[in-house]
């Protein structure tokens, strides 16, 4: 484990293992532990990378507004800093809206991409299905953050826990730990939802990216986020999509060892076709 400063911000990272680069990009609330049930079995044939993204855990938090283009910058600068480009990288929820942003702007960084249910609704607004969906969930989580904008990173955490993402009860059943990371980072949570372009991509310069890229959902998730994917495949020129059954928002997760075959399965493809 260690700290590198890159884009102007010191960031925590860990790397494990030996072999081809992989570089795991966790979402909102989150940090680098969210990957330790599937990191071992990644690092017995990758190099991996975890880190926490500015404003997460054991990184630095700056002041002033922050967006998602310096999440992605902060990756490429890491990436490269640490002798990674170019990497394999799997990003989640909003890690993986940060992986496909760079992937956009930085292709060269990418030997392949895996994106797990980016929350990227800019790019199925306007849907007549599925607008009154994203509006109701919109509201709940309209909520949390008045909560937090009043300074209760708890009941923001516990709300967005059992309103928004796993429902009723749901917060008594998450580890010490976890509930600790949630609560240490709910003010970036605030700070992302800030950002205008947080849930925006630019579909023309994705399409610019055109290595291999794997598409995931979670059959158990919103609607909105097999919307969102089939938007992002069109775009991507090697997109390969595939639908992870039982799982939801979070493979890596619930569903470790789903979630560790698929990737080995997407590199062990993306090197036969270099």
């Amino acid at each position: 484990m260690g700290r590198v400063r890159v884009n102007g911000v010191e960031l925590f990272h860990e790397i494990a293992g030996s072999g081809e680069p992989l570089v795991l990009v966790h979402g909102s609330w989150g940090d680098h532990d969210n990957w330790r049930a599937v990191l071992p079995a990644l690092a017995e044939r990758y190099r991996v990378l975890v880190y926490d993204r500015r404003g997460h855990s054991l990184s630095e938090r700056p002041s002033g507004q922050g967006s998602r283009a310096e999440d992605e910058d902060d990756l490429g600068a890491l990436i490269e800093e640490l002798g990674f480009a170019p990497a394999y990288v799997a990003g989640n929820s909003f890690g993986a809206s940060t992986t496909l942003g760079l992937a956009a702007r930085r292709p060269e960084l990418f030997r392949g991409l895996i994106a797990h249910e980016p929350p990227l609704m800019g790019v199925v607004a306007g849907d007549p299905d599925l607008q009154p969906l994203m509006d109701a969930a919109g509201r709940r989580i309209d909520s949390v953050l008045d909560r937090l904008r009043a300074g209760e990173s708890l009941a923001g955490a516990r709300e967005f826990v059992e309103e928004v993402a796993f429902g009723p009860g749901a917060w008594e059943q998450v580890p010490d730990q976890v509930r600790e990371t949630f609560v240490r980072n709910a003010p970036t949570f605030l700070d992302e939802q800030a950002d205008p372009g947080w849930p925006m991509l630019d579909l023309a310069g994705l399409s610019g990216y055109t290595g291999p890229a794997l598409l995931t959902g979670g059959t158990e998730s919103p609607p909105w986020f097999a919307a969102i994917i089939g938007k992002l495949a069109g775009a991507l020129p090697q997109a390969d999509v595939r639908t992870l059954q039982g799982a939801g928002h979070v493979p890596h997760v619930t569903h470790p060892q789903d979630y560790v075959a698929g990737v080995i399965r997407f590199i062990q493809g993306a090197g036969r076709d270099r």
